[in-house]
């Protein structure tokens, strides 16, 4: 993909313990290009959250980055020294954390987290975006809600909240990590369609890391899935959910209510 905006080649992870080393991400590779939505999908533990953690350095020990490369618009992040890549971290890449409860710190506003985002950043008028984004978040009474501490919010109007965090200074890329698993099905539905509804308005690309094949089917253009850290298929959507060929994405896709998945032999 000569247009890859992230461009991730044969990404290993490894934690070394004591007295052995195991490895989580084995030789990963995918490219997300703009505006482009890749699902990263596969069981917990699978090593999807630790692929999006590297991709953002984020790691910590004893994780650490033993093999690839982390090309992000034609720069490699990992060889990247750590003042670049907090220019990059919030500006140009962005993180929708699981569960916006323990991400959002509960005892500072709602508009105070959104605007240090912006302010850590260099950006001016933090305030009045703040209430820009919780309003194109379609957070009712924006104005009054800016003021609220976490706690006061409902599960989906945190998720939201992190989301116009993860958005505040346009970033090219998002990374979505299940963010919608912790939300009941109407809630889940709203934020899909305001992630579809914000990629289209800023062209973001968004890298979605989740379990459920069914959210993949909703929202991503293509599908890479994971199991025991490593890719084990990857392609479009549409063509893995009609013809898969590994035995692991019929069984992920088997769990999906209403899925026909059909036989490579057959399709």
């Amino acid at each position: 993909m000569a247009d890859a905006l992230l461009d991730v080649r044969h990404l290993s992870v490894a934690f070394e313990g004591p007295r052995s080393t195991v490895t989580a991400v084995d030789d990963v590779s995918f490219q997300i290009a703009p505006g482009e939505t890749l699902g990263l999908v596969g069981e917990s533990g699978s090593g999807k959250s630790v692929t999006a953690f590297a991709i953002l350095r984020l790691l910590q020990p004893p994780g650490r980055v033993t093999a690839g490369l982390v090309l992000f618009e034609g720069r490699d992040l990992l060889t990247l020294p750590e003042r670049g890549m907090r220019r990059i971290r919030g500006a140009r890449i962005s993180l929708i954390f699981q569960e916006p409860m323990t991400a959002l710190n509960p005892v500072m506003r709602v508009g105070d987290q959104i605007a240090e985002a912006l302010i850590v950043h260099g950006r001016t008028g933090a305030r009045e975006r703040a209430v820009e984004l919780l309003k194109a978040m379609h957070i009712p009474d924006a104005e009054r809600r800016v003021r609220d501490y976490p706690h006061q919010l409902s599960g989906g109007m945190r998720q939201r909240a992190m989301i116009a965090i993860a958005l505040a200074c346009h970033p090219a890329l998002v990374i979505a990590d299940e963010p919608t698993t912790a939300l009941d099905v109407t809630i889940q539905a709203q934020v899909l369609d305001l992630l579809r509804e914000l990629r289209a308005q800023y062209n973001l690309a968004l890298l979605l890391i989740t379990h459920d094949f069914g959210v993949i089917a909703e929202i991503a253009d293509r599908v890479a899935v994971m199991r025991r850290g490593r890719i084990v298929e990857q392609g479009p959507v549409r063509q893995i959910l009609r013809a898969p060929t590994h035995d692991y994405t019929r069984t992920l896709l088997a769990a999906v209510p209403g899925a026909e998945v059909s036989s490579p032999l057959t399709s």
